[in-house]
């Protein structure tokens, strides 16, 4: 029968208080802390505004880390954590009483350990522990030593004894095997007599109420997000929204709606303020901001608060216009940081309809965020992305600017001081050259139907404010060596598992020129293989980023990127376009066309080997047997003997002799 043990110091029950806590605590604290952390990226562009700008989100980084938000998982992870530092305390100041005895460990012997050196091991113990031997300080009292000696003497005799030593080795006890024991991890307090309905109660609450509870809201709220976490109704209306040729304020429209279900309707209120940047957009955008708001009404013609006021809050920002209110301009924040996840599934819910137009709005509307532009802004408004420049300023520094560059000249031949800063912004911002755009399928020479092939994309960025250079034309040999290096660098690029070169980090991009943006950006790309003609997407867009700069010094400055697809199950010319399109710089884009020759395999030819082989000769014994069959066999070559050979050169000396004597 098992007897039962209670813990009624309690320190097992602390322990597993404490590891329940722990289990709970520290991943949420984590998540808790990591919502508020963004990426500090201190690299980048230098110029004013943006050192100002990343100053700026550190600092709204510390504040948010030392200001107490008591929402109630604030206060669930306080008062959690008290009850975790109250528990470990007391387990701290409990002893454990329950050690097992074992005079192996006492001894500090191995339960191997025979006899004879069990008794010479004694024999140094009692040495070393006799009362006699040892001396009494305040820390190891008479008594103390006395115990500890008695302690020795009893293992020594429990092990001398085989019967004895035995049931310790087999049994862990003296007297060999006992009842089974039954530990419980409670004070004995709690379990029995009047407390077992309170215990009842406890877990009743938790395993009965609570814990089905957070595993339904987990459950329920898990339905309701997609996989690219949006809302399951925002990415519904997408898929209803969106359309073959919509346009980038079509596209506006369709990602206002979104804003129904994610932004809370208490963020919703019309307030004064918001009332007049809607009059002031209205007054810019006049028709547009009209049909931006059709679009993102419901189906009964009504626009939901929540998304006007998202919308509103959208276009202050694209318009670049000041926000004063406190609670407004955060909820901004919150808006504009949550359009790129947003787009994101967007752009998943055109690219499976293989759309190409909204595909590249979507991607453009990355930039015109970034960069606080109205959705396609002419090409003078563009030249706003510069520091410190205005729409009112070009036109009195630089009416005649067409591009960056000549904005720039404009500045430094009027000594204007936003030209240092003009300046550094275009030592970190170049255009985009896409160096080579081919397809390549591993080991082969042709391009077959339904082959596995590799679109290969190099490229790199040239800073605006750097002139190219003459490069020395290479020899025939230099140029054989160069070609053949190529080719072997892009066949091992090709073959692992990487989806772009590895470069080192002293040439990765740092962060981006952004002034507007609300939080630290570095510039990414996507490369999209598209079919203009039927307006189709060939292959879904891969997005990339860190793409080097150009140098002079070095032959390969460029980056290898590599797209997996299925080739056409067809044969035939395939005449696409590749597109390099940036989330970041409003009309830094790149495109190529390129040509895709799908060709059947060759043929395998005959060969008049295997035919010599499949029939054998007929002066053979298997060409004999073969014919005994009635089988094919081959004539046998006519052979010529060495005498045969002779005598026809002597008949032929013969005939020229007598032609010469005549």
């Amino acid at each position: 029968m098992a007897t039962y043990e209670y813990d009624e110091a309690g320190v097992m029950a602390a322990y597993f208080l404490i590891t329940f806590l722990a289990l709970i605590l520290v991943p949420l604290t984590i998540s808790s802390l990591s919502k508020r952390s963004a990426t500090n990226v201190t690299d980048g562009c230098q110029c004013t505004p943006c050192v100002e700008r990343r100053k700026a989100i550190v600092q709204e980084e510390k504040a948010s880390l030392l200001k107490l938000n008591f929402s109630r998982r604030t206060y669930f992870l306080l008062g959690g954590w008290s009850l975790f530092a109250l528990v470990s305390y007391r387990a701290s100041q409990l002893k454990v009483e329950n050690k097992v005895y074992n005079p192996f460990e006492i001894l500090g012997i191995k339960t191997s350990t025979p006899e004879k050196e069990i008794k010479s091991h004694f024999k140094q113990l009692s040495k070393l522990y006799h009362p006699d031997k040892v001396k009494v300080t305040l820390n190891n009292t008479i008594e103390a030593i006395q115990e500890r000696f008695v302690e020795i003497t009893k293992a020594y005799k429990s092990l001398t004894d085989e019967k004895i030593k035995e049931n310790w080795i087999k049994y862990n006890h003296p007297d060999g095997p006992q009842s089974t024991s039954m530990g419980i991890a409670l004070p004995k307090w709690i379990v029995e007599g009047k407390n077992r309905i309170w215990v009842l109660a406890v877990y009743g609450v938790i395993f009965g109420g609570a814990l089905p509870a957070l595993v339904g809201r987990w459950w329920f709220g898990s339905r309701e997000k997609t996989k690219d976490g949006i809302n399951a109704k925002s990415a519904a209306t997408f898929f209803k929204s969106v359309k073959e040729e919509s346009s980038v304020e079509e596209v506006v429209g369709v990602l206002g709606k979104a804003y129904k279900w994610e932004v809370p309707a208490s963020s919703a209120k019309s307030t004064p303020e918001l009332d007049t940047l809607e009059k002031t957009i209205e007054e810019q955008l006049g028709s547009k901001w009209t049909e931006v708001r059709r679009l993102a009404k419901d189906h009964d013609g009504e626009l939901h608060d929540t998304r006007r006021a998202a919308l509103v809050l959208l276009y202050a920002h694209l318009l670049r216009l000041d926000v004063h209110d406190s609670s407004l301009k955060k909820q901004q924040k919150t808006i504009i940081l949550q359009a790129p996840l947003l787009l994101n599934a967007l752009l998943n819910v055109s690219v499976a309809r293989t759309w190409l137009l909204p595909t590249l709005a979507i991607m453009r509307l990355h930039a015109y965020l970034t960069q606080a532009l109205p959705p396609n802004a002419s090409e003078r408004l563009c030249l706003t992305q510069l520091p410190g420049l205005s729409a009112d300023d070009l036109k009195v520094v630089a009416p005649q600017a067409k591009n960056l560059t000549d904005v720039l000249y404009s500045l430094e031949e009027k000594d204007d001081p936003r030209a240092q800063d003009v300046k550094k912004t275009l030592a970190k911002w170049g255009r985009v050259d896409l160096v080579i755009a081919t397809f390549k399928v591993i080991g082969e020479r042709i391009v077959t139907p339904s082959s596995i092939i590799y679109l290969l994309v190099k490229l790199r960025i040239t800073p605006f404010d750097t002139e190219p250079k003459e490069k020395k034309e290479p020899t025939v040999d230099e140029a054989k060596k160069a070609v053949e290096a190529e080719e072997a660098a892009d066949e091992e690029f090709l073959t692992s598992r990487l989806e772009a070169e590895e470069i080192p980090e002293s040439h990765q991009s740092g962060a981006a020129h952004a002034p507007f943006w609300p939080g630290a950006k570095k510039p990414s790309w996507w490369i999209v293989l598209a079919d203009d003609k039927t307006n189709r997407v060939v292959v879904p867009p891969v997005k990339i980023t860190d793409i080097p700069y150009t140098q002079d010094d070095k032959d390969r400055d460029y980056r290898s990127y590599k797209i997996q697809f299925q080739g056409p199950p067809n044969t035939g010319l395939f005449t696409w376009k590749v597109y390099i399109v940036s989330d970041t710089f409003v009309g830094d884009a790149a495109t190529k066309d390129i040509s895709l020759k799908i060709e059947d395999p060759p043929a395998a030819e005959d060969s008049p080997e295997e035919d010599d082989i499949s029939e054998p000769e007929e002066d053979t014994l298997a060409g004999q047997m073969a014919a005994m069959r009635g089988g094919p066999v081959k004539k046998a070559r006519a052979v010529e003997s060495d005498d045969e050979s002779s005598t026809d050169d002597d008949k032929s000396e013969a005939s020229d002799s007598d032609s010469d004597s005549d």
